[in-house]
Parts: C-alpha cells; sequence; structure tokens
C-alpha cells in the first residue's frame, strides 16, 4: 500500500512536469516557425496524449473486453469535455482565444460522434469502420494545415538561441514523461482503489476514462494558466477527435467490435451532450466560470448515473 502510494505521488509528478515541459517547447516550436498555438495543440499535443487512451483501448480489444475498449474512448470524451475544459474555464484568468473555435473547429468535434452514432447502429464496429474513422482524423490534419496561415521563419532577438534539436529533445521527453507518468498513475491508483474495496467496474469505467483523461487534464490545465488558451482548447478537441478517429480506429482495425448501442445508450448520449454544449459555447464565446460550472453539473448527472448503476 504505502510502496504504491509513494508510486503514485511520483508519477503524478512526472505528468506534471512532463506536460509542463511539452507546453513550454511546444509553444517556442509554434513561435520559431509561425505555427498557431492552436494547430500545435490540436495535432502534436492532442495526439501525443491521447496515447494512454490507445494503449488502453487496443490492449482491452485484443484482451477480449471490447465493451471496455469503447467505455474508455467515450468516458474519456466526457471527462475530456465536463471536467478538463471546465477546469480550463475556471482556473484560467480569462479565456480570449484568438481563434473563432465556432466557425472552423467545432464541427470537427461533431463529425466523429454523429459518425460514431451512426456506425453502431447495427451493432458492431468493423474493420471497414475503423479505416473511415483513420481517415476523418487525416481529414482533420490537413484541414489543421490548410488553415495555417503563418508559415513564415520567426525572427528576433531569441533566434539566435533557438536550438531545434534541443527543443525537440525537451519536447519529446516532456510527451514522454506525461504518457508514462499517466501509466503509472492509473496502475498505482486502480491498486489503491482495490485496496479500499472499489470493485472492478468503477476501475474498468470511470477509472481507466478518468485516468487516461489525466494528460489532456494536466497539459490543458497548464496551458490555461501560462495564458495559452489557444492551446488548452485545441487539445481538448484535438483529443476528442483522435478518440474516436485514431484511438478507436485503431483498435478496431485489429479486431472487430460487437456493441449494443442500447447498453451504451446513456453513455453515448452524455457524449453527444457534452459535445453539444462545446459547440454551444464556441458558438456564443462563453468562455467563462459560469460555463465551468454548467459544464461540471453534467460531469456530476454522469458520475451519479453510472455509480447509482452498480
Amino acid at each position: 500500500m504505502t510502496v504504491q502510494l509513494a508510486i503514485f505521488i511520483v508519477s503524478l509528478s512526472a505528468l506534471i512536469w512532463g506536460s509542463d515541459l511539452l507546453i513550454t517547447q511546444s509553444g517556442r516550436i509554434a513561435k520559431r516557425f509561425g505555427i498557431s498555438e492552436y494547430v500545435i495543440g490540436a495535432t502534436l499535443v492532442a495526439l501525443g496524449t491521447s496515447l494512454p487512451e490507445m494503449a488502453a483501448s487496443i490492449t482491452a480489444n485484443l484482451h477480449g473486453k471490447p465493451d471496455m475498449a469503447v467505455a474508455n474512448v467515450i468516458g474519456s470524451n466526457i471527462f475530456n469535455i465536463s471536467l478538463v475544459l471546465a477546469l480550463v474555464f475556471l482556473v484560467a484568468k480569462s479565456v480570449n482565444p484568438d481563434r473563432d473555435f465556432f466557425a472552423k473547429d467545432s464541427s470537427w468535434a461533431l463529425f466523429p460522434v454523429l459518425l460514431f452514432i451512426l456506425m453502431v447502429m447495427d451493432g458492431v464496429l468493423s474493420r471497414f469502420d475503423g479505416i473511415l474513422l483513420l481517415l476523418l482524423m487525416f481529414a482533420y490534419v490537413l484541414f489543421l494545415l490548410r488553415e495555417n496561415k503563418e508559415m513564415v521563419a520567426f525572427e528576433d532577438e531569441e533566434e539566435s538561441e533557438f536550438s531545434a534539436t534541443k527543443v525537440a529533445l525537451l519536447a519529446i521527453f516532456g510527451l514522454v514523461l506525461v504518457v508514462v507518468g499517466a501509466e503509472y498513475t492509473i496502475e498505482s491508483a486502480s491498486y489503491l482503489a482495490k485496496a479500499v474495496g472499489v470493485n472492478d467496474w468503477i476501475i474498468g469505467i470511470v477509472m481507466l476514462s478518468l485516468g487516461t483523461s489525466l494528460p489532456e487534464l494536466v497539459v490543458s490545465v497548464t496551458a490555461a494558466l501560462k495564458g495559452k488558451a489557444d492551446m488548452a482548447i485545441g487539445t481538448i478537441i484535438g483529443s476528442n477527435m483522435a478518440n474516436i478517429t485514431i484511438v478507436l480506429g485503431s483498435a478496431v482495425v485489429l479486431k472487430k467490435i460487437d456493441i449494443s448501442l442500447q447498453q451504451y445508450s446513456f453513455d453515448i448520449a452524455t457524449m453527444v451532450v457534452a459535445t453539444l454544449m462545446l459547440v454551444f459555447l464556441s458558438a456564443n464565446k462563453l468562455y467563462t466560470k459560469p460555463a465551468g460550472i454548467s459544464l461540471l453539473i453534467l460531469l456530476a448527472i454522469f458520475l451519479q448515473h453510472t455509480l447509482s448503476a452498480i
């Protein structure tokens, strides 16, 4: 018990330190090459922080636990919006992103959710469905690269001090700390949960989803505290895209998944509502603390229903 508690503290510290490194170096890369912080957040950072979800879902599906693979993706998307985005709004002094998220990005958060619902109506997520999901993420990345209109060399007094190799290595090291730290945080937290009598269902459905969302949580909140609202929101939108398209898509390409739409009706409905709330908030530019509280209310409803079903 004591050893696992120590592992939890150390791994969580690595997660936090790694996120700070990743945000700092990603910001330097964006500034140096004229790439918007949103694009960096929605691609490099979002894909990196989705690695725990990918590892968890692929492993679960290959080990004959397809329900857990799907639940991890659904739960992670819910937590990303109702918890992570809520905390971004609550901890940031002000959220005034330069980018118009409603006009340019909110639809990309909704597309994969709608396609997912359409795909599971026949009770099967096939390999073909997985390929289509992967293609959708490819289309999103192309869209982001085309949207980036600032691809010009950045020149200022710091240019001579910029070392691409050093920055890249530090960013990779930070990403490794985030992923490894999240992995050990999940494992130690699961052990501690079992030790205090929490059953496997809660660990699999709630803790796995929440645990694999830790990188997004720490990275986005850190970005918000550093005044990088575009990167924080970009990480959340990009991560939700990656969860359904790359994470679930990869798991399904390796092995098809049979899924009961009725069994997951409440969870899927909650994911849809969370995504629609994201679209509504971005449409009206409600990046405020009251909006954060509204998202936390959705999280409370989700957790109450989940825990009461045990």
